[in-house]
């Protein structure tokens, strides 16, 4: 049976769509984007934003076409931009080029583009279709919306536990919880993410480095949100690999002489003013924000968990279970969220589960 239009038009943004997740964790602030130029029948080009900066990815398959671009249908994740960033705009060079037909996944949520890109193009005779795998679109760049519309980065609470709700035994020994599966899982977390967030509480107990061990991965920011500035000096991701790259959260009143030493050790100091002796998560993810930080992966522990959903900063859970029992006695993996109720439970939507090795993935939305 020949293929639909409508099995087509999904068949090539899928392609685009895998384009775009080539450039994980390195296009921020800027969103991921896959194009594909087909012309009779045929792919005549094709490209994906790779990083900040860089050509987007029309323009490279407009390149990569050449002369083959003309009359050619362009599918492409995300609307082209019509204003002057650090690269020129896109819509005039699809015009020039001649292509025929665009066909988008979604409208660019960006104020100075949101249709009028679209328009553009159907002010100079191509013909337009839009929202093709829109959902599909939407959440591959779901914290590039969220970044641009409302000027905070998003949020995912990643926890380990087992299938009783333990991240640890009760001697507070949590390695590892989970097998490799799900823990290079994280890696790639941390590979596509643009920091990772842990409370001070996980740096004194695990002294973790928060690196990402994916081949040719890069590490992301490092956050730590330490009201008392207890982080001891000769923690492991303050020395070494990517230790420019931390960011210590702590209180207003916090030592001037501890801030100075550990800014000798390259990290960054931020103080805010706290609040029934703990750390607000508005302001903080505000000026990540503002700092070009557009995602975020919380990696616990308990105490941080539970601030994040009481404050309601959380996005996204990701919740790795393994095949194991700790019982009553083992570490919960999220504090008190003051919960009264059943009616009054923190409720997930749209829940996924994904089996990684012996362990169980749960994902969800709030």
């Amino acid at each position: 049976m020949a293929e639909t239009v409508e099995e087509r038009d999904r068949r090539y943004m899928r392609m685009a769509c895998r384009l775009a997740l080539k450039a994980a964790g390195k296009t921020s602030p800027n969103p991921m984007v896959g194009a594909v130029l087909v012309r009779d029948g045929k792919i005549v080009g094709r490209g994906f934003h790779r990083f900040a900066g860089a050509d987007h990815a029309e323009i490279v398959a407009v390149k990569r076409a050449g002369a083959r671009a003309q009359g050619a249908t362009l599918y492409l994740n995300l609307e082209p931009c019509v204003h002057q960033g650090r690269t020129p705009p896109c819509a005039p060079v699809l015009i020039r080029a001649g292509i025929k037909e665009v066909v988008v996944g979604m409208e660019d949520p960006n104020p100075l583009v949101a249709g009028r890109g679209l328009a553009a193009l159907r002010r100079a005779g191509i013909v337009v279709r839009s929202g093709i795998l829109r959902a599909e679109c939407e959440q591959l760049n779901e914290a590039f919306i969220k970044y641009i519309t409302r000027k905070l980065p998003f949020v995912t609470l990643k926890l380990a536990a087992s299938l009783d709700g333990r991240i640890a035994t009760a001697s507070g020994d949590a390695r590892w919880v989970t097998g490799s599966a799900a823990r290079h899982e994280v890696h790639r977390l941390r590979n596509r993410l643009d920091a990772v967030l842990v409370g001070a509480g996980t740096v004194l107990a695990d002294d973790p480095r928060l690196t990402c061990r994916v081949a040719g991965g890069r590490d992301p920011w490092r956050v730590i949100l330490d009201g008392r500035l207890r982080i001891p000096l000769d923690a492991r991701l303050l020395h070494g690999r990517a230790r420019e790259k931390n960011i210590i959260i702590t209180g207003s009143r916090a030592s001037s002489r501890k801030i100075r030493a550990l800014e000798s050790l390259g990290a960054q100091v931020w103080r805010f003013d706290l609040r029934g002796g703990l750390i607000p998560w508005t302001p903080v993810l505000k000026r990540l924000a503002s700092f070009g930080i557009m995602s975020v992966l919380v990696e616990g522990g308990a105490a941080t968990a539970a601030s994040a959903l009481r404050d309601r900063a959380v996005d996204k859970l990701l919740l790795f279970y393994a095949p194991k029992i700790f019982g009553g006695d083992g570490r919960s993996m999220i504090d008190s969220v003051g919960v009264t109720r059943v009616r009054r439970a923190i409720r997930l939507q749209r829940i996924e589960l994904v089996k990684l090795g012996e362990d169980l993935l749960v994902s969800g939305y709030l």
